[in-house]
């Protein structure tokens, strides 16, 4: 087993507080503190310093955060290879994601899991005020099928795999009767530069395309209201409160207009699979990324710009 301290160390400098780190471990400030203590004192070398009222991680911890990450990874693939000796067929399997990865993807995946693995538990959450790295790295999920956004995990981060899944094109949705609604060859995101904008969607992730979309067309959006459900979005825009940038397959009202949008390049979202590196051996984890990568093809045609 890996020294448990070592976790810690890594949740630390993933948060940068004590009192952060505390709260995703489920632990005390003193017992985050003491664990820390007891970790420099078994390596005999400083792990803190001060800087202020807060600490910061000194070289050698970042040393061993990278020896850390590897050991975490090997462990994982341990972990895989032992569960081959034993019942592959049983376990459970934990789930995370926003709403619009559960309809469109983990709900089909837990399906086929289901039928065909039928003593594979299948829990899916969304877990929206969560950050769901956090979730893997805890181990209270297995896969995230999250949207890459600032601030998450880079490609080559050490702790996680990503897998891609799925391509996915924006519209802008606007009420019947505004000016963009005839435009069905679509628009130029700059071309809404002056509209207001509703931030929509999951805030981890969905709601920060809007910025960094707007960024790539020239402009920095100007937004009024916010909805994380995708019906609740659709009234704002109803009521005129609004236009709001949406993936193509969330749901939303009939009534309302989807403007496609054209120009290079024109924004997608990206949806991803990511597990604890080393855990994607794991059979059960496995048989979850290939039901997602087949949910994912199932869908990939009503993805497609038209």
């Amino acid at each position: 087993m890996i020294d448990p301290r070592l976790q810690t160390l890594r949740v630390l400098y993933e948060q940068g507080t004590v009192t952060a780190t505390a709260r995703v471990l489920h632990l005390t400030p003193s017992t985050v503190s003491q664990q820390l203590r007891q970790l420099a004192a078994q390596v005999g070398v400083e792990l803190l310093e001060p800087d202020g009222r807060r600490v910061r991680l000194t070289p050698a911890a970042l040393a061993l955060i990278r020896h850390a990450d590897a050991l975490f990874a090997r462990w994982e693939q341990a972990r895989a290879e032992l569960a081959t000796y034993g019942n592959e067929e049983a376990g459970r399997l934990r789930f995370t994601g926003a709403a619009t990865a559960i309809a469109a993807l983990m709900a089909p995946a837990a399906r086929i899991l289901r039928d065909e693995h039928p003593r594979t538990t299948v829990e899916i959450g969304e877990d929206h005020a969560e950050d769901r790295y956090e979730l893997l790295t805890t181990e209270r999920a297995d896969i995230a099928v999250a949207i890459p956004a600032p601030g998450g995990p880079a490609q080559g981060d050490a702790r996680f795999t990503q897998l891609p899944l799925l391509e996915e094109p924006l519209d802008v949705l606007v009420p019947p009767g505004h000016p963009f609604a005839a435009r069905t060859d679509g628009i130029g995101l700059a071309e809404a530069a002056e509209e207001t904008w509703i931030r929509a969607g999951d805030p981890l992730d969905q709601e920060q395309l809007l910025t960094v979309a707007g960024a790539a067309a020239g402009f920095t959006p100007r937004t009024a209201h916010a909805a994380v459900d995708w019906h609740a979005v659709a009234a704002l825009v109803a009521h005129g409160l609004g236009i709001a940038l949406v993936p193509r397959l969330a749901p939303v009202s009939p009534e309302l207009v989807r403007v496609p949008l054209r120009g290079a390049p024109a924004p997608v979202r990206r949806f991803v699979a990511c597990v604890r590196r080393g855990s994607e051996d794991h059979p059960v984890i496995a048989r979850g990324l290939a039901a997602l990568r087949r949910a994912a093809a199932d869908r990939s045609d009503s993805a497609v710009r038209p």
